[in-house]
């Protein structure tokens, strides 16, 4: 279960919500040169910066799954600017596939898609470093926000 139970599923489904939306109750519609452009700029940021979260968990050589305890406390690069820009990353890709597909109601999805992903993986990872790094921890909370 704790396979399933990772973001990029529940971005998947979230996703999906808002394709069906998009499809079967297009009810709302912004479509423009405009919703075109920001739809991609927010896309093509969001992959930007979950390539940048990704180098820095490699180039530290510990864990960027969810559910597992990680051997480093990551602080720089992307890091320094949040302690969570995977999960940034992955509601600007919900917010971009959103506007692409002109699924407007779904916008709403996107507090649901972050109260979700708070609840079952930033709050548990964070007690998880918490325990680990303690001291190091604490300065790195007092240094560098929770989002943004």
């Amino acid at each position: 279960m704790k396979y399933i139970d990772i973001p990029p599923v529940w971005l998947l489904l979230f996703l999906g919500i808002a394709w069906w939306q998009a499809v079967y109750f297009p009810i709302l519609s912004l479509e423009s040169g405009l919703t075109d452009l920001i739809s991609g700029v927010l896309i093509g940021g969001g992959l930007v910066l979950m390539m940048l979260a990704f180098v820095e968990f490699r180039k530290h050589k510990t864990t960027a799954v969810p559910h597992e305890t990680p051997t480093q406390l990551i602080q720089s690069g992307i890091f320094k600017r949040s302690r969570n820009p995977i999960y940034i990353a992955d509601m600007l890709l919900l917010a971009g596939f959103i506007l692409r597909w002109d699924a407007i109601i779904s916008l709403a999805l996107i507090p649901l898609f972050l109260w979700v992903i708070e609840k079952r993986f930033v709050i548990p990872e964070e007690d998880r470093l918490r325990r680990k790094f303690r001291v190091q921890y604490a300065a790195y909370c007092r240094k560098v926000r929770r989002w943004i």
